[in-house]
C-alpha cells in the first residue's frame, strides 16, 4: 500500500489471465481430467494413450523416438511402456540391428483400443463444443508454440 492507502498500480502485463503459461497449465489439468474416465474404460492412463497415440500412427517406434515425439526422457518413458507392456498392449523387444535400441510393437490388443480411442477423442471435441475447424486452429497454434519453445 502507498502512504495513501491505495493499492500500488496493477501492471496489466502481469496479469493471470493474461499468461500463457497460466492458460496452458489450467488447459492441460482440465482436459487431462476430461479424458481420465473415458479412457479408463480403456485401461490407459493420460500419458499411455499418448504413447498409444504416436504408436498407432506408425510402428514399431524406438523409446528414443517416442520420447522425442512425446518430450519425454527415458525415465518418464520406461516406466508407462513397461506397464503398457504388462497390460498386454505393447511388446518392447531389442533391435537386431543395435542391441542398444529398443523397439516398441503393438500387439493385436493394442491395435484394438484404436478404434475405441477414437470414439473417446470424438467425444472430448463435442463435450467442449469445438468443432473440426476450432480444434484443428487450436492444435495448429499449439504446434506452432512447441516448435517455437524447442528452438
Amino acid at each position: 500500500m502507498s502512504e495513501n492507502n491505495t493499492p500500488p498500480a496493477f501492471d496489466d502485463l502481469m496479469s493471470l489471465d493474461r499468461q500463457v503459461c497460466f492458460g496452458l497449465y489450467a488447459a492441460s489439468n482440465l482436459v487431462t481430467r476430461q479424458y481420465r474416465p473415458l479412457l479408463a474404460e480403456l485401461g490407459l492412463t493420460f500419458p499411455q494413450y499418448l504413447v498409444m497415440l504416436v504408436l498407432w500412427q506408425s510402428e514399431p517406434q524406438t523409446v528414443g523416438a517416442i520420447g522425442e515425439r512425446l518430450h519425454l526422457d527415458s525415465g518418464t518413458l520406461t516406466p508407462l511402456l513397461k506397464r503398457l507392456e504388462i497390460g498386454g498392449f505393447v511388446v518392447r523387444r531389442r533391435d537386431e540391428a543395435d542391441e542398444r535400441r529398443v523397439l516398441i510393437s503393438l500387439t493385436d490388443a493394442g491395435r484394438a483400443l484404436h478404434a475405441p480411442a477414437r470414439r473417446i477423442a470424438e467425444a472430448f471435441r463435442r463435450n467442449v463444443s469445438f468443432s473440426m475447424a476450432e480444434t484443428e486452429s487450436l492444435a495448429t497454434s499449439l504446434n506452432q508454440l512447441i516448435s517455437a519453445l524447442e528452438r
